[in-house]
């Protein structure tokens, strides 16, 4: 599934190419995702200009005139493709968007994802959003808020740092390179970790996304930038799918420890080291 720095990256990949564009027309080929595409999502769009861009949590937003908010999630394996002229279309194309701009095409295999209408001056009131934590570059987001959201969670903290209600957007890629820089078991009790220890995984989530986003995020299965290129942040994981092989600046004895280790968690991989983390 495509996390926090891969949508920063699709977001901003439309808005360099469609800019301020006016959308003429939708056509919807399936309507058959994780929900129903709107009945109205034709009727509320066409003419519509664009215009803003904006990423909250892991979805896609585009604000329109007139008040409306086209909402994207890509689900597990979901993608956008952007042209200049309309290209064969392929089976997995469910929603073409024709703008003065250009063309906009959402691109589902396994139909996990999301397309939704909100008003835009009430959506953060839409059912998406109404109940997600705060997003890892609000400036609001500290030690202490997040030592505080802690301080009655029993489970793992990697399990906790999934839960988008406490912070929106961080996914397992993440967490776990997160829990490593702050030298941080993912099996601890997430209301162990102490104020010092809160602050500085706050810090090392901000600069895990930070240089993510700089690289266009991780491709390892499906994700492909808009472009159809890769994200090449997976070439400076220190842990994640990384099983066996030393983490960075590795003193272990990799005979004795077998180096990073895996784990699932909540059907999730974890990795780890369990001598640098603790």
């Amino acid at each position: 599934m495509p996390e926090l720095p891969e949508v920063e990256t699709i977001t901003k990949a439309i808005c360099k190419a469609l800019k301020n564009a006016t959308i003429y027309n939708v056509a919807v080929r399936n309507i058959k995702l994780r929900e129903l595409i709107p009945t109205d999502l034709v009727d509320k769009l066409k003419n519509k200009k664009i215009l803003g861009y904006r990423r909250i949590a892991k979805y896609i937003v585009i604000d329109c005139s007139e008040n409306i908010s086209l909402i994207l999630h890509l689900g597990m394996s979901g993608k956008i493709k952007l042209s200049e002229k309309l290209e064969a279309l392929e089976k997995h194309d469910h929603i073409v968007f024709e703008t003065t701009e250009g063309y906009m095409v959402y691109n589902d295999p396994r139909r996990f994802g999301l397309c939704l209408l909100a008003e835009t001056n009430k959506l953060m009131e839409h059912r998406i959003f109404k109940n997600i934590g705060i997003d890892p570059f609000d400036k609001n987001l500290n030690g202490k808020y997040l030592f505080d959201k802690l301080s009655k969670k029993s489970v793992p903290i990697k399990i906790a740092l999934l839960d988008q209600a406490i912070i929106c957007g961080i996914g397992n890629i993440y967490a776990s390179e997160a829990l490593y820089l702050s030298e941080i078991l993912p099996t601890r009790p997430a209301q162990t970790l102490s104020l010092a220890e809160c602050s500085f995984l706050v810090d090392n989530i901000r600069k895990t996304l930070e240089k993510a986003i700089k690289a266009g995020g991780s491709t390892l299965r499906d994700y492909r930038k808009p472009d159809g290129s890769l994200g090449y942040f997976q070439n400076s994981h220190c842990v994640y799918n990384k099983m066996g092989h030393p983490c960075p600046n590795c003193t272990c004895n990799l005979e004795k420890t077998g180096g990073i280790q895996k784990i699932v968690q909540a059907g999730r991989s974890t990795y780890f080291c369990a001598t640098k983390q603790r």
